[in-house]
């Protein structure tokens, strides 16, 4: 299975303009560049991206480990904080912290806890991220 996004980019580094598009069309030319990377300017950044796709990947992945050990969640919420930092001339992404809330009846502490240990390791993009992963996750009534 292979999946596509291209960029595109027009001018210098700081004050140039870009946009992204996915194969599936969810994106499609959105605006990124220096004032959506480091400001607040409307528009997207690869960091946010990274954060989307880590939280779709987790949640999905903790939903599978459920359904292997006979579970079903009522939902699966989890937000991914992605962290860039300055790194000499550059900047690395040193960290994702995902944060889970979840309703799931019938199961107790334990096996959440090592259901959601397992989908964090596990998932696709936890393996290619070259960052620290933290998970902080709470199991609701």
């Amino acid at each position: 299975m292979n999946r596509k996004a291209s960029a595109v980019w027009q001018g210098s580094g700081k004050d140039g303009k870009g946009q992204l598009t996915t194969q599936s069309g969810v994106l499609s030319s959105n605006p990124y560049g220096f004032n959506t990377r480091f400001e607040n300017e409307p528009g997207t950044n690869p960091e946010e991206l990274i954060a989307a796709a880590h939280a779709g990947c987790f949640t999905m992945a903790l939903a599978f480990q459920l359904q292997g050990a006979g579970f079903t969640a009522d939902e699966l919420r989890t937000e991914a904080v992605v962290s860039l930092e300055k790194d000499g001339e550059g900047f690395t992404i040193t960290q994702s912290a995902l944060t889970l809330t979840a309703k799931i009846p019938g199961i107790d502490q334990a096996k959440f806890d090592e259901l959601a240990g397992i989908a964090e390791k596990n998932c696709p993009v936890s393996k290619v991220l070259n960052a620290k992963i933290s998970l902080k996750a709470t199991l609701q009534a």
